[in-house]
């Protein structure tokens, strides 16, 4: 079964600061877990795909315009403090494999080595549309 972990950020409810404001051995590290926790869904064979995700100032909203060019807005985005940092799809043998790789994800370490503990959503991948409604 495939998974989607939706890694989450959101300053609420944390108690370390932004990555910008991290040293640089301290993102290093990070990005060494991350790169280790993708490698070892590799070889496990439960990879399917992962990234990071850049900052939501950068992101845009497209919306089709009736044959027209599409319409691409930076916004509206809710006022909030919460966004999509990353996320893996995981092909793994059910959903409590899923929460195992994403609670693994979660502790990825960051200032002083602390475990982050960020939130990450686990979503099964539907195969097909649902047959009801």
């Amino acid at each position: 079964m495939k998974y989607m972990l939706l890694m989450q950020f959101s300053a609420q409810g944390t108690d370390f600061p932004p990555i910008t404001e991290w040293a640089e051995e301290e993102v290093q590290a990070h990005i060494a877990f991350m790169a280790a926790t993708n490698e070892k869904l590799v070889a496990d064979g439960e990879f399917v795909d992962g990234q990071g995700l850049a900052f939501p100032d950068t992101a845009k909203i497209v919306r089709a315009s009736g044959g027209g060019s599409p319409l691409v807005t930076e916004g509206p985005f809710p006022e909030t403090k919460e966004f999509l940092a990353g996320y893996w799809i995981v092909d793994c043998e059910n959903e409590q494999r899923a929460i195992e790789i994403a609670a693994h994800a979660s502790a990825a370490p960051g200032p002083g080595g602390k475990p982050l503990n960020m939130a990450i959503e686990v979503r099964q991948v539907m195969a097909a549309p649902p047959t009801e409604l």
